[in-house]
């Protein structure tokens, strides 16, 4: 019978041979089981001179090993397995305070796992030790693996489902806590093993069914028990692993094009304002696992001349899309028109085209709002014909539902009095100069507010194209100019009176205006230019 030495017993190979009385000396592992093992056995003569080495189920040297007191250069490894039955400590970190208890010490998340580890492992004396996540199920997970012995030292890190930087990891303690010392993340550690072939699954994080217009509200009123949860206004989506290594890496992630579904870390919560991207950590790779709810689509008319061509125009359009389409017309009140258009919507936010746009055929309609924001208006480009302008003058809105229904329409423009945002994507082309009266109509109306903007270089600009300009070159343009150039002096005869200004929100006053001013109505001017 040879001398026995287990692997935690000693400091090295070498000084287990200095201490042994016998001609060869076993050096076992704890955590295998030696009982069927013949610890009587002895090399043959050819092979007396080598170092035997034993395997384990999981790699070629499985801590156990007969070595000639003498030492020996050479080892052999050709022997039968020794089967590992124990396994290394556990420390178990939670991510939710009510998770059971399942390591031999149990500690809360704090921030990211590299301090979280060192704040628990540096109270004990393992040498080595298993670190899991109550984010992960171990059921089917064999805690008798080990490293192989070149990689005692590193730190091994099984992948949670596909994420790489997983939840579950190999320590061998002296030198985590050493190389550590100084780290700022975890990633930086000097010797990471990624144990890609063995991976933990993870749970699904819980989900969370909203009914506001954005994500801001649904978050703001969560109360968050684990990490991550799943925001989604109508459909689930696949979610990806997202790292909680450290909190940079605990990304928003988006799960639609607009954010309908998305994943939002617990952290994000904290730096919450007005908008989830008050969050620095947003992942947007993933947006297209679902296309979103399609946006409806409202048509606007009220007796212009090219309604009925622009909303045939829109259906040829539109005749191989998802979207619901449909038309309002005849509704008195521009205030009233709005709320009546996105009444007609099922959707919490309406594509609404005015009766003088001519929509662009290769416009989007897969567009959706982005939910991560606070709900707003969005505002697309028209080409106006006239002047050569593009900007949002007469363009598509996607408007908000709930926003238009509260909208006491106090200012000068509709829109512009909540908030809303600038998409600079051409929805189509502003046709308001195929009639006379919509021609003057539309520029004194755009013209007024315009005016009343200054000084801004942009609306100047703007303006300068209104008064000057008539690419058409014919008298309806000419009657787009008179639009402009009768704002202008109305706003400087009321000395921008806000209360006169108000007056020219609607149709029916911007109609005997120009009666009193031209001395003749808007359908005798059209009749006289049909005339000629």
């Amino acid at each position: 019978m040879f001398d026995v030495f287990y692997k935690d017993q000693i400091n090295s190979i070498e000084d287990a041979c200095k201490l042994c009385r016998t001609r060869y000396l076993w050096i076992l592992d704890q955590h295998n089981d030696y009982s069927q093992f013949d610890l009587a056995w002895e090399p043959p003569p050819w092979e007396a001179s080598q170092t035997h080495v034993w395997p384990s189920q999981h790699q070629q040297h499985g801590g156990t090993m007969l070595v000639p007191k003498q030492g020996a250069v050479v080892q052999n490894y050709n022997h039968s397995v020794v089967p590992r039955v124990k396994s290394a400590h556990r420390l178990h970190i939670k991510h939710t305070v009510s998770s059971l208890d399942e390591g031999d010490i149990n500690t809360r998340y704090i921030s990211n796992y590299m301090d979280t580890m060192r704040r628990a492992l540096s109270k004990t004396d393992w040498e080595y030790c298993w670190v899991t996540s109550d984010v992960c199920t171990y059921t089917d997970f064999d805690f008798t693996w080990h490293p192989s012995e070149w990689q005692q030292d590193m730190l091994h890190v099984f992948p949670s489902n596909e994420q790489k930087f997983g939840d579950t990891f190999y320590v061998h303690v002296p030198s985590f806590l050493e190389k550590t010392k100084n780290l700022e993340v975890l990633e930086w550690f000097e010797t990471l093993n990624f144990v890609s072939e063995i991976p933990v699954k993870r749970y699904l994080f819980g989900t969370v069914k909203y009914n506001s217009d954005s994500l801001v509200e649904a978050v703001w009123n969560h109360q968050f028990e684990q990490p991550v949860a799943m925001f989604y206004k109508y459909n689930q989506a696949y979610a990806p692993t997202i790292s909680l290594w450290q909190e940079k890496l605990k990304t928003i992630v988006p799960l639609t094009k607009g954010g309908e579904v998305t994943l939002v870390p617990r952290e994000a919560k904290n730096y919450l304002k007005t908008q989830l991207y008050d969050y620095p950590y947003i992942n947007k790779s993933h947006r297209n696992q679902l296309p979103g709810k399609p946006v409806d689509i409202v048509f606007i008319s009220n007796g212009e001349s090219n309604a009925d061509r622009n909303w045939e125009h829109l259906c040829k359009c539109t005749q191989n899309i998802p979207n619901r389409v449909v038309r309002v017309d005849g509704v008195k009140g521009r205030a009233e028109a709005y709320r009546a258009a996105v009444s007609a919507s099922e959707t919490d936010w309406a594509f609404c085209v005015f009766a003088k746009l001519e929509v662009a055929p290769g416009f989007d309609w897969s567009w959706q709002p982005d939910r991560l924001q606070a709900p707003k208006h969005y505002i697309f480009h028209a080409q106006n014909p006239v002047n050569g302008l593009v900007y949002g003058h007469m363009a598509m809105i996607a408007y908000n539902k709930k926003l238009v229904m509260s909208n006491q329409a106090q200012g000068l423009d509709f829109t512009l009095d909540q908030e809303h945002e600038v998409i600079p994507v051409l929805s189509g082309i502003a046709r308001y100069a195929d009639d006379p009266w919509i021609a003057w109509r539309s520029a004194f109306r755009e013209c007024l507010k315009l005016h009343h903007s200054l000084p801004d270089i942009d609306n100047e600009w703007r303006l300068h194209q209104w008064l000057k300009v008539n690419l058409q070159g014919d008298a309806i343009g000419d009657w787009s100019i008179c639009g402009a150039k009768d704002a202008v002096d109305y706003y400087d005869s009321v000395q921008g009176s806000f209360d006169a200004l108000k007056l020219t929100y609607e149709w029916a006053w911007l109609e005997d205006y120009f009666t009193r001013r031209y001395n003749q109505s808007p359908d005798q001017l059209c009749t006289q230019l049909l005339n000629q």
